[in-house]
């Protein structure tokens, strides 16, 4: 008998059949705005209840809500940061790796695609890709950090998703949004931070890529997608804006890696992904620097700025 997925639509093979989503992450940010944007939509969508690590929960969620496809917004960052991760191993392992296994597994036993919110915070500048070459590292590329342990387990279980072919995997970098008062966001941490570095990299603005992952399960995409706006943007240039657009009396102090190494735990990744995949897909994909202006930036303009 073949399995479930050997009639699977993916890669482009987009159908007119009504979409249903099943939303893991209720709770957490992405998950939170991704459900705001099927309200927006009239896309109709459930949040899932069972925990990732629990098979028959999961089962049980497809069976109640029969969705289209299945968005995973859920797993463990650490709270405050990724430092949390180094002293609870285990805690990171089943939802980063047991949980999202189990529900990829899930998933392709019953036909359906995976759109699972990855990170690309498993690579780091390297002599192949320099600072500043304007080269980044692309969907195919072996990830080369695990400085912690939370993008450890991400690299794992991204090498694992691989074999799914029911999956798509979108790697999320330094999220931002136009939510300047959500503690997630990245530019709400640098602004409250008494010292940042000040290194170009890769980030994702949600406002812009969050309707495109939506329009990703429509096509049924799967594989590795690098979930970023193309080119890269320094810390200091995204407070530059900040002081610009949002408060014109903002200051910052910089220190250098060395520097920050002794106020953190683990390492953190700093690199570019190449978005030459998700461009061709989505032509209109905005480069980080507009992409800011337009979504988060011009949105929270104060008059005096500017």
């Amino acid at each position: 008998m073949l399995p479930p997925t050997m009639g699977l639509l993916t890669n482009g093979s987009g159908d007119s059949t009504p979409l249903k989503f099943l939303i893991y992450g209720k709770t957490g940010w992405i998950g939170g705005l991704l459900g705001r944007l099927c309200e927006e939509r009239g896309i109709p969508y459930a949040y899932g209840l069972g925990r990732l690590e629990n098979r028959a929960q999961l089962e049980a969620d497809i069976g109640s809500v029969s969705p289209t496809h299945v968005f995973n917004a859920a797993g463990v960052t650490g709270r405050p940061n990724v430092d949390w991760c180094e002293t609870h191993k285990v805690e990171t392992i089943r939802a980063n790796v047991v949980g999202t296994l189990t529900l990829a597994d899930v998933c392709r036993e019953r036909g359906l695609i995976l759109l699972n919110y990855a990170t690309g915070c498993i690579f780091e500048y390297d002599e192949t890709h320099l600072l500043g070459s304007g080269i980044g590292f692309r969907e195919e590329d072996t990830p080369n950090f695990v400085g912690s342990f939370y993008s450890k387990t991400k690299a794992m279980v991204e090498d694992l998703l691989k074999n799914y072919e029911n999956v798509c995997t979108l790697r999320v970098r330094m999220p931002i949004s136009s939510d300047l008062s959500n503690p997630r966001n990245f530019i709400t941490k640098i602004t409250r931070y008494d010292k940042v570095v000040d290194i170009p990299n890769s980030m994702t603005i949600l406002d812009e890529l969050l309707p495109i992952s939506i329009e990703m399960a429509k096509r049924n995409l799967t594989g590795i997608w690098n979930f970023t706006n193309p080119g890269v943007v320094s810390h200091n240039e995204i407070l530059q804006m900040y002081r610009e657009y949002i408060d014109p009396s903002f200051s910052w102090k910089n220190f250098t890696l060395e520097e920050q190494a002794k106020v953190i735990v683990a390492p953190r990744s700093n690199n570019e992904l190449d978005t030459t995949k998700l461009k061709t897909e989505f032509p209109d994909l905005l480069p980080i620097k507009q992409s800011l202006i337009k979504y988060v930036f011009k949105p929270n303009q104060k008059s005096s700025a500017a």
